[in-house]
């Protein structure tokens, strides 16, 4: 079944996501998910016991567009599909989630330092009949990072709201020597993968 409009939610709070559908001119109306653990999250991002980084993001990511689906019929707000993605970053098969200290933030680019890598990122698709999911995996090597550098990009508001505690997209920039994937992965939305799975729905992105 076909969108009567060209329209879609996206279900992510993301600023950096709203960013690239706006790039390539997909038009959206935000669906937010509660994910303040004071007030009560929707879908919970804890890792479970002995999960995986790819089984963890790709579950977190469709959990994420499942609840906003039920949502939709709830409101009885408009049939459109739903986009829905989530973001993590590993190292040593550990995942690295959203620092939630000064200093959290620093052992994460300790870490990364003069390392490479993994940034993975899942992208969720509902709507009647579809639901479709891909998973984009990108290779992210940093240069050897100084304990002056890292003090000093920790003193920003950037760490504390990314995953392994840096945005591609700002001064952490400065700390990449070679990427292996897909830089808009790495912001938070493969833009090529996202516009096959729209395509499914009947959406065009181009």
């Amino acid at each position: 079944m076909k969108p009567l409009d060209k329209k879609i939610y996206l279900a992510s709070k993301s600023p950096r996501r709203r960013e690239l559908l706006r790039q390539v001119g997909v038009d959206f109306e935000l669906l937010s998910l509660r994910s303040d653990p004071g007030r009560g999250v929707d879908v919970s991002e804890d890792v479970h016991s002995s999960e995986a980084a790819l089984a963890y993001v790709a579950r977190v990511a469709r959990e994420k567009g499942a609840f906003a689906w039920k949502v939709l019929h709830l409101r009885r707000m408009a049939l459109r599909p739903v986009l829905s993605a989530d973001t993590t970053v590993t190292i040593d098969g550990e995942i690295l989630g959203k620092p939630e200290s000064p200093n959290e933030a620093v052992a994460m680019l300790e870490r990364l330092s003069g390392r490479t890598h993994q940034v993975l990122t899942s992208v969720a698709l509902h709507y009647t009949d579809v639901e479709e999911q891909i998973t984009q995996v990108s290779n992210v090597r940093f240069a050897k990072l100084s304990p002056a550098t890292i003090k000093a990009y920790c003193a920003t508001s950037e760490p504390y709201d990314k995953a392994g505690a840096y945005g591609i997209q700002g001064l952490a920039a400065l700390f990449i020597e070679h990427i292996e994937g897909s830089h808009s992965g790495i912001m938070g939305l493969p833009v090529f993968e996202t516009a096959q799975l729209l395509q499914k729905t009947g959406i065009k992105v181009l």
